[in-house]
């Protein structure tokens, strides 16, 4: 995962002409939902075990292979391609899939009911395979309250690209200047504020939150 600072978010609409976004759209792993790729085998393999596997296998390739459109059968036979005992490893991975979500990102629950108890639209759009995000709102029953979810391994379009950007804006209608992206990942915010949406880099709930309110969508809107 990619550290980055985090940026000062303007402060919404108090008169100063600024219009107070009216839609959130989420990144899921890392900002909902907890993911930590060691988990499907971690009563077979340590952690300094599965890292070297991961290393030796490209995983990381592997993954993004998947989150961008590859079934699951293609991402082992690529593994197995390099060595028999790689494909057996993500073949178990992918099996036991649900056991690397770790449960919901602490605070996030709360800032979504929040949100949607001000009315505001909320929308995912996230690095996935399409044959294994719907474990995701199991592990964290936040990402249900969402209206929909952009996933990458559908629509075989993967962030940064600002491809699948702009499906979400066209799919939903969606005015980027009120539009709020929340992503763990400076590369996937920038892409998105290159757009015109307002990137948010996440850090942590406490951050995410100061950050919407000073975007008028929590806080201001309660008090009025």
């Amino acid at each position: 995962m990619t550290e980055a600072s985090h940026d000062p978010i303007p402060a919404g609409d108090s008169g100063t002409g600024v219009a107070v976004p009216t839609t959130v759209v989420f990144d899921l792993g890392q900002v909902l939902v907890g993911w930590d790729q060691s988990g499907p085998l971690a009563d077979r393999m340590s952690r300094a075990e599965w890292d070297a596997f991961a290393a030796e296998a490209d995983f990381a390739a592997l993954n993004v292979s998947a989150d961008n459109g590859a079934t699951i059968a293609e991402v082992v036979e690529r593994a197995s391609a390099t060595d028999p005992r790689h494909g057996e490893i993500v073949a178990t991975y992918y099996e036991r899939f649900d056991r690397s979500l770790t449960g919901p990102i602490p605070g996030m629950a709360e800032i979504v009911a929040d949100l949607g108890a001000e009315g505001v639209r909320l929308l995912g759009l996230s690095n996935w395979s399409a044959e294994t995000v719907h474990f995701a709102p199991v592990a964290a029953p936040a990402i249900s309250e969402l209206e929909d979810i952009v996933v990458s391994g559908r629509e075989k379009l993967i962030k940064p690209d600002p491809a699948i950007f702009r499906l979400l804006l066209d799919r939903f209608d969606l005015d980027p200047a009120r539009t709020v992206f929340v992503d763990d990942l400076a590369a996937n915010v920038e892409a998105a504020r290159g757009l015109g949406l307002i990137g948010i880099v996440f850090t942590g709930a406490q951050d995410l939150r100061a950050d919407l309110e000073r975007l008028g969508l929590l806080g201001a809107r309660s008090s009025t």
